[in-house]
């Protein structure tokens, strides 16, 4: 590989889908700019991969996750207090295969887009006597004060975040100001507005009416939650719409989806998991979601606005994120899973109100996030690699 091709190592892992898409809006941004045949990027699930203990850990967490919703403040607040990524149990288990993935390919650069996973590399970095010389960026995917202290390592070279708002909770954690830049969420490109033109050819390419007001039901990429519930409502509804309902990762309950969409007295196209996600965004009027990071910035966008799953008082890290969408007009927070029905009723009948929250979607995001991301990680890389970013730039 030349000495002007960087390679750059994002280290991640499927606790939910969020990280992940993280990790696929990053690797899209970098492939944009360094084009050739060479790789140049490589995304490693840090914490699955690593050893048969940790890989439980997350599949435990994805089954509280998609079965016992309300039980994930508890959760939070047990990793929040007994900190495993610090610790050395945590530590053993992890920093073998990452030290072996470390010195066979030989990154860059290192970016961390999950709070486990910045520790096990700033402590290789150390034992390799390379953390003067191998930068360590950590993209923050929870854009809202009162996320993990896990994301908080004073060892990280830099931290992108979201917003002002999670600047300040790394700072009360203890992080120096400037090691800190505001860049937005990583949002993949194909996440964008599109003319009614061609929401219509997404609405006909599921076999939906073109012109129907469209429902977007979204159980996440672990497909679960509270969404199931407040699916079961909506298709009891007397409502003049059309309805999307994505399953996930759940068999069991995309059949059970197919079974209540058959009871249903307006069309609902039942689907499980899916790599185009815009697509169904993108043909959506609206999106009844369970309030991740990255799900909502998706959302938001492609000026999508948003029913927010609150009928659980939502996750700690996603609370500053429910509060801002209904503080700013561009969701309705869902108390109730009853509730599912005359909400959407309310929109139907008030073009008014659902125009203004569909314009507020607006100023929420930071535009070209991820290309802006890129360029920070870029202007970190060694001196040899100095002519990249000088091409980065002449792209940009």
């Amino acid at each position: 590989m030349p000495n002007t091709t960087p390679k750059i190592l994002i280290i991640s892992s499927d606790t939910g889908g969020g990280h992940r898409s993280a990790a696929q809006a990053l690797v899209e941004g970098i492939n944009r700019v360094w084009e050739g045949d060479s790789k140049v990027v490589r995304v490693i699930k840090a914490v699955e991969e690593s050893h048969e203990f940790t890989q439980k850990g997350v599949m435990l967490y994805n089954w509280i996750l998609r079965n016992r919703q309300h039980w994930m403040k508890y959760v939070f607040w047990a990793i929040n207090r007994f900190r495993p990524e610090t610790r050395e149990f945590f530590m053993k288990r992890c920093i073998g295969f990452c030290t072996e993935i470390f010195e066979k390919w030989c990154p860059h650069i290192v970016v961390s887009v999950h709070p486990l996973t910045q520790h096990i590399f700033a402590q290789i970095l150390k034992n390799l006597n390379l953390a003067d010389q191998i930068p360590l960026v950590t993209v923050v995917t929870d854009p809202c004060y009162g996320f993990w202290k896990g994301w908080a390592c004073t060892d990280v070279s830099l931290y992108l975040v979201a917003n002002e708002d999670a600047r300040r909770q790394l700072i009360d954690y203890g992080i120096m100001p400037e090691k800190i830049k505001i860049s937005g969420i990583p949002v993949h490109p194909k996440f964008h507005e599109v003319n009614e033109k061609d929401a219509q050819k997404a609405r006909e390419s599921f076999g939906l009416d073109a012109d129907k007001f469209t429902v977007f039901v979204n159980a996440g990429w672990i497909g679960g939650g509270n969404i199931p519930q407040i699916f079961r409502e909506l298709v009891r509804g007397e409502l003049d719409v059309q309805a999307i309902f994505l399953a996930g990762k759940n068999e069991e309950l995309r059949i059970e989806a197919e079974k209540l969409a058959k009871t249903a007295k307006f069309p609902v196209k039942v689907i499980g998991y899916s790599d185009e996600i815009e697509k169904l965004m993108q043909s959506a009027n609206v999106m009844i979601s369970k309030l991740g990071g990255l799900t909502t910035f998706e959302a938001l966008a492609c000026r999508l606005p948003i029913i927010a799953d609150a009928t659980t008082p939502p996750m700690p890290q996603e609370a500053g994120t429910v509060n801002m969408i209904a503080k700013r007009g561009a969701g309705i927070l869902l108390k109730k899973a009853a509730d599912i029905v005359p909400t959407i009723q309310g929109l139907l009948s008030d073009s008014a109100r659902y125009s203004a929250m569909k314009a507020a979607t607006i100023n929420l995001t930071v535009p070209n996030s991820t290309e802006m991301i890129v360029r920070e990680i870029a202007a970190l890389l060694p001196q040899n690699q100095k002519v990249v970013v000088e091409t980065m730039k002449a792209v940009a």
